[in-house]
């Protein structure tokens, strides 16, 4: 086996474990979004954005990479930092493992994993170009990881991860043909501890 087949299979490998974490979002009126589960007792992360037009019955549900289904509730909701944990009562849920955020340099390898246009379980790759707010919004002063790859609708709410498979951000948003941003890792779990708890952070 030469060293290009080798990459591929490893990376096959690697988006493989991360599809198992990742999970459809419907609302009742629009079309699929993505989540990511985030802890095994049914702690699932997603976009404040992805949930927040649940349409007028206010129903959420979650589908699973195994094809189950569960209604979810919105644990909290924070727009400014574009973070939604939700909640659906599962156990044994399989998850990503957290990666250092804060160590990504540019030119690193990432890959993002979502639901683009409606396509499940889709997959695209690219490079970091740095950890910076997007200049042309008004967001906080915190990190965020501006990457090189074509993110489309559908994507936000996944999980963005390193070659290793390992989760480094929540894919957020799109600021250009190939320029997206995700929340990282490590403002997600600062999120989580100030909102929730440290026993899921």
């Amino acid at each position: 086996m030469n060293i290009l087949q080798r990459l591929n299979n490893e990376m096959a490998d690697v988006v493989d474990g991360v599809h198992q974490a990742l999970v459809q979002i419907h609302n009742g009126q629009r079309g699929i979004g993505a989540g990511t589960i985030w802890h095994e007792q049914g702690l699932i992360l997603t976009n404040a954005h992805v949930v927040e037009g649940r349409g007028r019955s206010g129903h959420l549900s979650v589908t699973l990479f195994d094809g189950r289904e569960f209604e979810a509730r919105i644990i909290e909701s924070d727009p400014t930092h574009d973070i939604a944990p939700l909640m659906i009562t599962a156990d044994n849920l399989p998850t990503i493992e957290p990666g250092d955020s804060r160590g990504l340099n540019a030119g690193e390898w990432v890959f993002a994993v979502g639901h683009p246009w409606g396509i499940v379980n889709a997959v695209t790759s690219g490079i970091v170009i740095g950890l910076h707010p997007p200049p042309e919004l008004q967001l906080p002063n915190e990190d965020w990881i501006a990457v090189d790859l074509h993110m489309r609708p559908g994507f936000s709410g996944g999980p963005l991860v390193d070659r290793h498979g390992r989760l480094v951000g929540i894919n957020t948003l799109i600021t250009g043909p190939n320029v997206g941003y995700a929340v990282p890792v490590h403002v997600v779990k600062k999120f989580l501890k100030e909102n929730i708890g440290s026993t899921v952070a």
